[in-house]
């Protein structure tokens, strides 16, 4: 039977009476009706759209050039182009990259030069997956972009610095868009629930605060993820006799395709901290079984992963640098193989990293060197190191190590940074085999 939300005092909550959830609203999928319409509604990106931010300034004057979002999904990046463009009351065209091409390229830039020089207004270019434009395509938009008649939004999941023509990067500002908080998504499901235009606000919806907490913790950041969770949820419960759709931990738990144990925020990132802290205290039975609570708790085995490549490098560096390679391994076999089969791997690559002899001079060092670019303003490069051409006549002397043997004495850092020293390897594993290559270079 249909079941609508004026009647819902009337439902039939018979065990074998058939469901359909139906309350006359569009059938949009949550996350696109709840899509922010302007920045007070935007969630999270405090640092991107926050009080006395770049993005709100040049809006408040209608001055924003080119941008570049990236980030993982479900995080705002197509969501703000959105708004950029209303509140900067431009037309806008969206393109995806995968699935577009040169001539869809140049069909956008020669509508929006006829708009331009008729009204003397760019139009936004909204382009998704960006990274994959090849370079004649990037290339098309170039020349539309200087002259002003597009003004280009991309939006990726990939580093563009890497995975982008640097001619159309260097045309952009590059703005990263950060996993958002558990807050920042606990406060977007309770607004749909209780939006009666967009959401579930004319339903009788009550959703337990675990069930909330589940699903906002195992999004992992994305909202995208939650809304979906929440909305498939929503249309799956039946009303219980009073009328109430009631969405509890074990319903939440099965829409996020997770298992139900008791574990809150706070545990579980507790729990995420002994696993690190047994990683670098070289106790690999507790690290296996931390890694392993996460996972039956429905962690995401990939957050795991970060955390064990992060640690390969920082608490054991180059005391074994093979363990970064095994975490390296650990994170593909999860991602292409899975869980249980993607376990293994992990498993193989948590007790190597907990065995593995222990150095922190990489961490250290990366400290160092850190500090002095944040605070010497003296980045001049040495003569001898600079790119001189050809033509140069008498270019200072630079020294090519391998006439020397593999190793010459010479200046590499600037003048007031000369005598630093950053990496200090550690008489630990295969890191006290360079104390012994220090010193017989310096001799």
């Amino acid at each position: 039977m249909k079941i609508k939300d004026k009647n819902l005092d009337k439902i039939d909550s018979q065990e074998n009476s058939e469901y359909v959830f139906d309350f006359n609203v569009d059938l949009t999928p949550l996350a696109e009706r709840m899509r922010a319409k302007t920045l007070d509604e935007f969630v999270g990106q405090k640092h991107i759209v926050g009080k006395d931010s770049l993005i709100r300034r040049a809006l408040s004057v209608n001055r924003l050039g080119s941008c570049i979002f990236y980030g993982k999904p479900g995080v705002g990046k197509t969501t703000l182009a959105y708004i950029i463009a209303d509140a900067l009351s431009l037309n806008y065209v969206k393109l995806n990259a995968v699935s577009s091409g040169v001539a869809d390229a140049k069909k956008v830039i020669d509508s929006a030069k006829r708009n331009f020089e008729l009204t003397g207004k760019s139009t936004i270019l909204i382009l998704d997956e960006c990274h994959r434009w090849s370079k004649a395509q990037s290339d098309s938009v170039l020349e539309a972009i200087e002259r002003g008649y597009i003004m280009f939004i991309g939006t990726t999941t990939e580093n563009p610095h890497i995975s982008m023509t640097p001619a159309i990067v260097s045309r952009c500002r590059v703005f990263k868009f950060m996993p958002l908080e558990v807050a920042d998504i606990k406060d977007a499901l309770v607004r749909a629930i209780k939006d009666k235009s967009r959401g579930y606000g004319r339903l009788k919806l009550k959703v337990d605060s675990e069930a909330l907490n589940r699903i906002a913790i195992f999004a992992n950041g994305d909202l995208r993820s939650a809304y979906n969770a929440l909305e498939l949820a929503v249309t799956t419960t039946k009303p219980n006799k009073s009328g109430e759709i009631v969405i509890d931990e074990l319903v939440a738990s099965q829409c996020i395709q997770q298992p139900v144990i008791s574990v809150d925020e706070n545990m579980f990132y507790d729990m995420l901290s002994a696993f690190c802290k047994s990683l670098r205290g070289s106790d690999s039975d507790a690290a296996l079984y931390w890694a392993e609570r996460l996972i039956h708790a429905g962690c995401d085995p990939l957050i795991i992963c970060r955390r064990l490549i992060a640690h390969a490098s920082e608490d054991v560096g180059m005391a074994d640098s093979n363990a970064a390679l095994m975490a390296m391994v650990a994170m593909n076999a999860v991602k292409n193989l899975g869980l249980p089969e993607g376990n293994i791997p992990l498993a193989h690559a948590i007790i190597y990293v907990c065995e593995a002899e222990k150095s922190n001079s990489v961490i250290k060092a990366l400290n160092a060197a850190q500090y002095d670019v944040e605070h010497n303003v003296d980045d001049t490069v040495p003569e001898h190191l600079k790119n001189y051409h050809y033509d140069v006549k008498n270019p200072p002397e630079y020294k090519y190590p391998h006439d020397y043997g593999g190793y010459v004495e010479q200046q590499y850092l600037p003048d007031k940074l000369k005598d630093r020293v950053y990496y200090m390897p550690s008489n630990n594993g295969r890191e006290k085999n360079l104390v012994k290559k220090k010193d017989r270079f310096k001799k």
